[in-house]
Formats: C-alpha cells, sequence, structure tokens
C-alpha cells in the first residue's frame, strides 16, 4: 500500500514531503535550478552603550591611531556607537573624526557644546567615495609613492563652522587651550591604574 502511494505522487511539494518517510526519492524534478534564500539569523542589532563617562563636551585622550595621545572633545555619540570627535583643529590638527569608545580615556574637564551644531553630521557623511578614474594594474605598481588624501570643500567648510562655535568655549575657559594642545603620554615610572583623569 505504499507503494501505491508513492506512485500517485504529483507536484514538488507532496514529492518533498513523502521521500524522507518513504526513504525512496522523489519522482519530481524541477526543470530548472531555482536558488533558495537562505534561511538568515542575523537581526538587526542595536547601537552599543556609551559610558555614562563620556557625554557631549567631554575632553577625551585617544589611544591609538594617527591621533594617539591627542585630547580631543567629545561631540556626540552617532548611530553606530561611535564618537564624534574634534580637536579643534586649529589647535590639535584632529578633525572631525569617529573614534570607538574603547579607544578613549574621557576625563573629568567637560565643556559645554551646546550651541555647536553638528546635527547634519552622521555616519553616511564619513562615507568614501569611489574615484571616478580607476587606475590600471601597470599604473598601481609603477607610482609607489603614496597619493595625498584629498579633502572635499564640504568638509572643510564644516570644518570650520564646528571650530568656530568650539574655539569660542575653548578660548573662554584659561589654559584650556594649552591643555588640548598638550600631548599626553606615559613615562617609565606612571601608574595609569591608579591616575585621576
Amino acid at each position: 500500500m505504499v507503494g501505491v502511494r508513492v506512485l500517485g505522487i504529483t507536484g514538488p511539494k507532496k514529492a518533498a514531503k513523502a521521500a524522507p518517510a518513504t526513504g525512496k526519492s522523489a519522482r519530481y524534478y524541477p526543470a530548472d535550478d531555482i536558488p533558495r534564500p537562505k534561511h538568515s539569523r542575523a537581526k538587526k542589532h542595536n547601537a552599543p552603550k556609551v559610558r555614562a563617562s563620556i557625554t557631549p563636551g567631554t575632553v577625551c585622550i585617544l589611544l591609538s591611531g594617527r591621533f594617539r595621545g591627542k585630547r580631543v572633545v567629545c561631540l556626540k555619540s552617532l548611530e553606530s556607537g561611535l564618537l564624534l570627535v574634534s580637536g579643534p583643529y586649529k589647535v590639535n590638527g584632529v578633525p572631525l573624526r569617529r573614534v570607538n569608545q574603547r579607544y578613549v580615556i574621557a576625563t573629568s574637564t567637560k565643556l559645554d557644546v551646546s550651541k555647536v551644531d553638528v546635527s547634519k553630521i552622521n555616519d553616511a557623511y564619513f562615507a568614501r567615495v569611489e574615484s571616478a578614474n580607476k587606475e590600471g594594474e601597470e599604473e598601481f605598481f609603477a607610482n609607489d609613492a603614496p597619493k595625498p588624501a584629498i579633502v572635499s570643500d564640504q568638509r572643510k567648510a564644516d570644518q570650520k563652522t564646528v571650530d568656530a562655535a568650539l574655539m569660542k568655549v575653548v578660548e573662554s575657559t584659561p589654559l584650556l587651550k594649552n591643555y588640548l594642545g598638550s600631548n599626553f603620554s606615559l613615562k617609565k615610572h606612571d601608574r595609569p591604574h591608579k591616575m585621576v583623569f
């Protein structure tokens, strides 16, 4: 009786159900290979929680990257969980950039950055723009000299507006400009775990 049922199977769904039950291969084969979408367990991840010590206006010390040892001002936390910081550029040469909070020491120095407008700056602002003229293989190997980074006029204008508002706050506080301009470093007998920043 079981064999009679298998002969009567028609259609892909019935064949797929009957195959494991009977142990026989399905008699229906699709004419084309239809790609099935793979089951994805990925879900939308929320942005990492920012430490309580890091708030807009907190002076932070960068621990890695090109500007390690520099003191910067945290302007806000972005949707990705990264921090938007600036030097300001006039004081220590650190432009508007994103920084992971793991590579930052938050100090007890805080500034009032409520008048600094950074509402337009988000994660998409820092997306890379691919150049229209891509170099070929010969040009790639021929030019060993590194090419200078080209900063757009929009970024330069945004940097100036942010720095102008930030410099008013910095210059109103005594010795803050010198503090932001100095680099952080550890000496031989310094104990960072006992330091109060």
